[in-house]
């Protein structure tokens, strides 16, 4: 495999991205047609794909000979299952697909690592394997919500259910690190998730974290306090949480998309007129679709690692897997990584962030 350590990420260098094709609820069935879908968007990319040999090849060779001439298969028959625990899961990784996808980085062989396996397993090997930046307690999981304004980052989004007023801190320098990558702004805006917009509302560790928020400098501007409704109106750039608050309105905006699908659905089909007008409606009902597509926001990124490391929803399909190796590969492109340590190091740095009368 190449070695891409000292290699500069130039625009005509290919980013290569490593699969664990062994991952989530159908494997190499819907991976190898997602990384299709993704090259024909973006024949930048090249892969490295760890998994079982016999399993890739059928679904390999039904793609074009591009997509072949770009693949890499490192065969291992060995993989972490979607039930194992983390903590077994761990002791038991060695030369599993998801672990050689993640050393793969590490060793410099590759930018990216995407895999739709057990989201527990792949933290716990991603933080031992790839570390997490200096200066920084805990990585988070981060992912893109669409909004009525523009689409907006969240983070925790489950790694850590229990946390104080330094990491919710850490989490908004993450957060508008992910998005000057992602959204190509200069200077996000930052809100902190809490039950009313009040300075006086909420538990101590966030009134704590907006007070030290207000008062250091980093990439980014601190709105306030953000409630729930202000998700999905895009009112910030960032919405930062504890993983617990923040796994919950995942959960419940997925909750609700299904539920506006099926009455949708079901409104269009109650009788031959509705039948009618749904015809008569067919390109904005096909635009409403698209919008509300999950899948085009597929793939939660584990910030704080010294390495890019996406995780996709393990139901996924082609073309929701393809949307996360896309934004492994954004996030390669733009030097993601080397803006974390910095970002990270300047806070760390800040006598207003390490006051302990703040804190």
């Amino acid at each position: 495999m190449p070695d891409l350590q000292s290699q500069q990420i130039l625009p005509d260098n290919p980013v290569i991205i490593a699969v664990d094709a062994m991952g989530g609820d159908h494997g190499p069935a819907e991976i190898i047609p997602a990384l299709e879908l993704a090259y024909k968007k973006r024949p930048d990319m090249r892969f490295l794909v760890f998994g079982d040999e016999k399993e890739i090849a059928p679904h390999l060779s039904k793609q074009s000979d591009s997509l072949r001439s770009i693949i890499t298969v490192i065969h291992t028959d060995k993989m972490i299952k979607s039930e194992d625990k983390p903590s077994i899961a761990l002791r038991a990784s060695k030369g599993s697909s998801m672990r050689l996808a993640i050393e793969a980085v590490q060793k410099g062989q590759a930018m990216a690592v995407v895999s739709a396996g057990n989201t527990g397993a792949l933290m716990a090997i991603a933080k031992i394997v790839l570390k997490t930046v200096p200066g920084l307690h805990r990585p988070a999981i981060a992912s893109i919500m669409p909004g009525i304004r523009d689409a907006s980052i969240m983070l925790d989004l489950g790694a850590n259910v229990l946390v104080d007023a330094e990491n919710l801190v850490q989490f908004a320098v993450l957060g508008a690190a992910f998005a000057r990558a992602q959204k190509k702004i200069d200077t996000p805006t930052v809100g902190l998730l809490n039950v009313g917009s009040e300075e006086n509302k909420g538990p101590e560790h966030v009134k704590d974290a907006a007070r030290i928020l207000s008062e250091i400098e980093f990439k980014g501007k601190y709105h306030g306090f953000v409630e729930g409704d202000d998700i999905m109106k895009g009112t910030v750039d960032v919405v930062v949480s504890d993983g617990y608050a923040g796994n919950i309105a995942l959960k419940t905006a997925e909750g609700v998309g299904k539920l506006t699908r099926h009455y949708f659905r079901s409104s269009f089909l109650s009788s031959p007129l509705a039948i009618l007008g749904s015809v008569l409606a067919f390109f904005a009902i096909r635009k409403f679709k698209q919008q509300m597509d999950p899948r085009l926001y597929n793939g939660g990124v584990f910030l704080g690692l010294n390495g890019v490391c996406v995780k996709s929803h393990g139901g996924a399909d082609a073309l929701g897997f393809s949307s996360a190796v896309l934004l492994a590969r954004r996030l390669a492109r733009q030097g993601y990584i080397e803006k974390i340590v910095q970002d990270i190091g300047d806070l760390m740095g800040q006598e207003s962030f390490l006051s302990r009368d703040i804190i």
